[in-house]
């Protein structure tokens, strides 16, 4: 009887594990995540120079699940829900949301990629293409280009890419306004190309934003190169911004970057130019490194002056100048 009894338990543990595995097969989830925060000393502000500690200075901190399962016949679906933290506090970043950072479902074909939810904005996915920093320390490029100002995110959003045709592959994406009469108000659209191919990445995204009352428009046109020369990589970025209102200027970007061993360097120039005479023009100058305790884990002191604070300020700071050091973990 003992002997009957363990071996039912025996199977049943056995059965239990192959479904857990078979489980895990079929559902392939991921559970992934990075922590980050910084010692921020800013100054040239209206107040004065402040010293405070801030979460998603280098990378923005988040927790996140995704998935794929294939269907057959080359189709795949998968999903992407992270949400953003801010561990100086414990708090939800962007506002709140539970799932701020993306949200989204889709489905993958040799036919394309389509995306429906909450996701990156195509503009942004270029700006941070060009952006050796990622839009990230006190310098992002985001602060002066079209990319976070033209919108990081798009609810309600359907994307699609093409697939990769020798190196050539096309974005589309709409986000809908949702307001009940008027499908016009605060809707998005863009739509982009890139050529990605060796060490050379070329990229080109326009992006229109309309108001909430479907009145006025932001335009904005993003196009990048970028070009790896052994370790050191070079980029190059121009935008032309329109709208809402008065709002004419033009932005330039050069940036270069090079990671040797545990360490990595990188640096950017920016210029924007305001046609609009509204003195909103300014230079910024931003440097990083970083110095990889292990695959995981890295420490990193950045800087970044601006030379008008009327059209922005440092990321993280409310002048124009800002020193980061802290240390960011992934898992």
């Amino acid at each position: 009887m003992k002997k009957m009894i363990f071996a039912g338990v025996g199977m049943g543990i056995s059965v239990a594990s192959a479904m857990a595995q078979s489980n895990v097969a079929q559902s392939n989830v991921t559970v992934y995540g990075l922590l980050d925060a910084a010692v921020v000393v800013a100054g040239g502000g209206p107040k004065g120079a402040s010293t405070r500690l801030d979460s998603g200075v280098s990378n923005g901190s988040r927790i996140g699940f995704t998935g794929r399962e294939g269907l057959g016949n080359g189709l795949s679906s998968f999903f992407t829900l992270e949400s953003g933290i801010l561990i100086d506090t414990g708090a939800s970043d962007q506002g709140g949301l539970l799932f701020g950072r993306q949200a989204f479902v889709g489905l993958t074909h040799a036919a394309g990629t389509l995306k429906i939810g909450r996701q990156y904005t195509l503009m942004f996915d270029t700006l941070t293409d060009v952006d050796p920093f990622t839009n990230n320390y006190g310098g992002a490029a985001g602060q002066l280009m079209a990319g976070e100002k033209a919108g990081t995110r798009m609810n309600n959003t359907v994307q699609y890419t093409s697939p990769a045709v020798r190196g050539f592959s096309a974005q589309l994406a709409y986000g809908f306004g949702e307001v009940p009469g008027d499908s016009a108000r605060s809707r998005q659209f863009e739509y982009g190309a890139s050529y990605n191919a060796g060490p050379l990445l070329l990229r080109a995204t326009y992006n229109r934003t309309d108001n909430a009352g479907a009145t006025d428009s932001a335009r904005n046109v993003l196009l990048i190169a970028k070009y790896s020369f052994g370790p050191l990589t070079a980029s190059a970025g121009y935008g032309a911004n329109q709208g809402t209102g008065s709002t004419d200027s033009r932005d330039y970007l050069v940036a270069v970057s090079a990671p040797f061993g545990a360490h990595g360097i990188s640096g950017t120039f920016i210029h924007k130019s305001d046609r609009a005479n509204t003195r909103l023009g300014a230079n910024q100058v931003a440097a990083a490194y970083t110095y990889a305790l292990s695959k995981r884990t890295n420490v990193f002191v950045a800087y970044s002056k601006l030379s008008n604070i009327r059209f922005t300020t440092s990321k993280f700071g409310d002048g124009d100048r800002e020193l980061d050091l802290g240390i960011k973990h992934r898992f």
